[in-house]
């Protein structure tokens, strides 16, 4: 045990620490509390552990110990608690300010939300963690126990003349997912049977035929139960072009203080029903759990008027302007002098002399004494998840991109970055899955396309926000991203692995065939950009599942 406290001290401290002798150490204690600790101990010489010990644990007000005997957990009600909260906005006014919200977080989950509320959540870039119900892994044609698709039955829409248009529509797209599904899975399975797939051995990494694998009992069955899961993911990706943006779904969030209270607001200041809604519900929870910590949350005239005065500007300027039509991906802009920026940046950690004079050496450098800087700079990665270091955030590109609302369900989760999106929207007309037209299926799903754009057309006329609903994923909407090429990086690595979908696939290779075209040397930094196209292309990663669960089995 460590020196600084006594063995009464050391008994004290015990419970509320992972280990009293070392100088990385974790805090057991309710999320105000420590806000309040971290705070304090900023403005001290004492270590955390002694000032918590001097300041905190022996404080009348903060009754600790109680808390401690009476066995409370974070969201309790008890009488200490409400003490330790009172002492935190005590400590808060005294030696705090708004960054101490981040020292302090919660997980919340929202289920039987719509995809435009989901997508409201993960507007949340800094600060907050999502994780969203998964449209490849789950079918989306279950029902409630009165026998109702799960969508959402958005107020206004309901309670107006397009009320029982709304639902009919809405039902002709999960009826018709429903009924193709397992349709759907048995056309994937003809089309590429499992004696055509490639399979790889897991554990080694080998390449084998179907016929190859069977002869090992254990490779036999990893292959098969992959391939199952495989064509199921499938037959849900081509499928979930059905699915409208009311389709309800589940969210978790992990978020620091600070973030959950700007969240609140924002969707506070909403227009729509759901959101003002969900702002309610989650504030409501997050009082139970942190509650110091939102307790500013509420509207925001700012927020919403701003809102308001741009889309007045919009109409007013726009409205006799018909859209242009753009490729699937165009640069919009970039940096012209993006090498000199990036060989000045890897220079400088190293450096002594300013970065605008490591520019201008950088400049006058002859194109191959560039390309060999960053040749050798690329050289060590041996994988996507070796990074390129932060010189790559000196040099930005803006891409405005038209996919369908699948697609950017997956893109948009990307945190950093700039992105913007506009409303969901049937006017950029919509994909058409290719093993949709293999299985017969084209018709009728230009059916219930074109039903959901007539509605949508008439929705929009008396509530333009809240047509979004009707929208089904298929449809293609519209947004730009801003982002350095370290994060492009990241993304066009990640997006194009061969267990992506098709879609967000060719979106991320357009990102990078764009930067190959104004930046050649530096877009070699992308050395696991995968250019392929898979057929069935998660069967390598359930095979990797596989080999991990039976490996978990015999081990427990």
């Amino acid at each position: 045990m460590t020196r600084e406290f006594t063995a009464d001290e050391q008994k004290s401290l015990a419970p509320f620490f992972t280990n009293l002798d070392r100088s990385v150490f974790g805090l057991k204690l309710p999320q105000e509390v420590a806000g309040a600790l971290f705070s304090r101990y900023s403005r001290s010489t004492k270590s955390l552990r002694r000032t918590f010990l001097d300041e905190f644990l022996g404080d009348p007000e903060l009754e600790l110990k109680d808390l401690l005997g009476a066995q409370t957990s974070a969201g309790d009600n008890s009488s200490a608690l409400k003490k330790a909260r009172a002492f935190y906005d005590r400590v808060l006014v005294g030696y705090g300010d708004d960054s101490v919200a981040q020292l302090g977080g919660a997980h919340i989950a929202c289920e039987n939300i719509s995809n435009v509320a989901a997508k409201l959540l993960e507007d949340a870039r800094i600060g907050i963690a999502p994780l969203e119900k998964s449209t490849r892994y789950v079918r989306f044609d279950q029902k409630d126990a009165q026998g109702n698709y799960l969508f959402y039955r958005e107020p206004k829409i309901m309670a107006s003349r397009y009320r029982d248009k709304y639902l009919e529509v809405m039902n002709l797209l999960f009826d018709t997912y429903s009924r193709q599904m397992e349709p759907m899975i048995d056309s994937v399975s003809k089309s590429l049977p499992i004696e055509q797939v490639e399979v790889r051995d897991p554990a080694t990494g080998k390449s084998l035929s179907y016929d190859e694998a069977k002869r090992d009992d254990k490779l036999r069955r990893w292959a098969e139960t992959a391939y199952r899961a495989t064509v199921r993911a499938h037959a849900c990706d081509v499928l979930r072009g059905y699915l409208p943006a009311a389709t309800l779904t589940n969210v978790g969030l992990f978020g620091v203080g600070q973030a959950f209270e700007y969240l609140l607001s924002k969707l506070y200041s909403h227009e729509l029903s759901e959101a003002k809604e969900l702002a309610a519900a989650m504030h409501g929870e997050l009082n139970q759990l942190i509650p110091s910590f939102v307790k500013r949350a509420q509207a925001n005239d700012y927020l919403a008027g701003t809102s308001a005065a741009a889309k007045a500007l919009t109409d007013d300027i726009l409205k006799e302007i018909p859209a242009g039509s753009t490729d699937p991906v165009a640069l919009i802009d970039y940096d012209r002098n993006a090498e000199e920026k990036i060989i000045a940046a890897i220079l400088y950690p190293h450096a002594r002399q300013p970065l605008q004079q490591l520019r201008q050496i950088a400049a006058r450098m002859s194109a191959d004494e560039r390309r060999r800087i960053l040749a050798e700079y690329f050289a060590k990665r041996r994988h996507r998840r070796d990074k390129p270091g932060r010189a790559f955030e000196n040099v930005y590109y803006t891409f405005d991109i038209v996919a369908n609302l699948g697609a950017y369900r997956d893109l948009h989760r990307h945190r950093i970055l700039t992105q913007e999106r506009q409303d969901f929207t049937t006017v950029h007309g919509y994909d058409t899955p290719r093993e949709l037209v293999e299985a017969g299926f084209q018709s009728e799903f230009h059916r219930c396309m074109i039903a959901a754009a007539e509605l949508y057309e008439k929705v929009y006329r008396d509530f333009p926000l809240e047509a979004q609903y009707v929208v089904p994923f298929a449809y293609r909407i519209r947004w730009y991203v801003k982002m350095n090429l370290r994060e492009a990086v990241h993304l066009c690595e990640l997006r194009t692995m061969p267990q992506g979908h098709p879609d967000y696939r060719f979106i991320a290779q357009e990102i990078w065939r764009k930067i190959q075209e104004v930046h050649p040397a530096l877009a070699e930094v992308g050395k696991f950009i995968d250019w392929k196209s898979y057929r069935l292309g998660r069967m390598q990663s359930e095979m990797r599942t596989e080999l991990k669960k039976s490996t978990f089995e015999n081990k427990h």
